[in-house]
């Protein structure tokens, strides 16, 4: 009972008291001198129906979507290595040491990679005389997004192999399936819950993701998470900042429901 009690007192005061803070500071009027005028008004709102912020809302979700699309095709053949691997042990040191690394450093290291001056360049330089524009565009948002939430999905998609019983494939094989079938009719299926795990844990950060876009991306790359600190820091429009902060938790939210209906589902069946 007390581990109840204690886990609901910070659940309320971690989660709940900031979402009802944002949500009350959303319906309030902007101050003349920034901040926050404590009357009622849905003018915050009124920007999110803007032209430059639906497509700033569109970009984030398509470039959200396209970079958890191809995190999670990578993370599932590299799960399935790992976990089928003799020194699996080693393989997940590997995976979880970008974790040990400040993610500002790794975002910094690609550009000094696809920089104009960057190794990758300056090989293409020697060869062709040219140099390729890689960064500060949504190619380059993509990648950084990948690189960086790829072990958020290899880890969950790992576990989900690991509890699953080697049996079922083995039979499957011996039935004459091929293994690249098998990997698809039956092991897919079979691990779909730890799938819904790894695609929460890439989608979320990357659409509320503001450090990538803001370093690789450009001005023509941003994101919500830009926008919100645009409102906060330049705009001073703080009941923006917050309405555009409220729709994105509400998107957040309706995804973790999503995905916890899916694995109540999966664990009925």
């Amino acid at each position: 009972m007390k581990y109840t009690l204690g886990y609901s007192f910070w659940l309320l005061i971690f989660f709940l008291v900031p979402i009802i803070i944002v949500l009350s500071y959303s319906f309030m009027e902007k101050s003349i001198y920034g901040g926050i005028d404590f009357s009622f008004s849905i003018d915050g709102y009124k920007t999110l129906f803007s032209v430059g912020y639906l497509k700033i809302l569109w970009r984030s979700i398509w470039i959200s979507v396209l970079a958890t699309i191809i995190t999670i095709l990578l993370a599932l053949p590299t799960a399935y290595f790992i976990a089928n691997s003799k020194i699996k042990n080693f393989l997940l040191l590997l995976v979880v040491i970008p974790f040990w690394t400040n993610s500002l450093i790794r975002i910094y290291a690609w550009i000094f990679v696809l920089g104009n001056n960057g190794i990758v360049n300056q090989l293409i330089s020697k060869l062709t005389g040219n140099y390729i524009q890689f960064l500060y565009n949504p190619f380059a948002v993509i990648l950084v997004i990948v690189y960086t939430y790829l072990p958020y999905a290899i880890i969950p998609l790992f576990a989900s192999i690991e509890r699953l019983d080697k049996t079922i494939m083995e039979a499957s094989l011996d039935l004459g399936s091929s293994r690249l079938k098998a990997f698809f009719k039956v092991l897919i299926p079979n691990i779909k819950s730890g799938i819904i795990t790894a695609t929460i844990f890439v989608f979320i950060p990357a659409l509320g993701s503001y450090a990538i876009p803001d370093l690789v991306g450009g001005k023509n790359s941003k994101m919500v998470g830009n926008e919100i600190v645009r409102q906060l820091t330049v705009a001073k429009n703080w009941p923006a900042a917050t309405a555009i902060s409220a729709i994105l938790t509400i998107l957040t939210l309706m995804s973790v429901l999503l995905f916890v209906k899916q694995t109540q589902k999966g664990e009925l069946k």
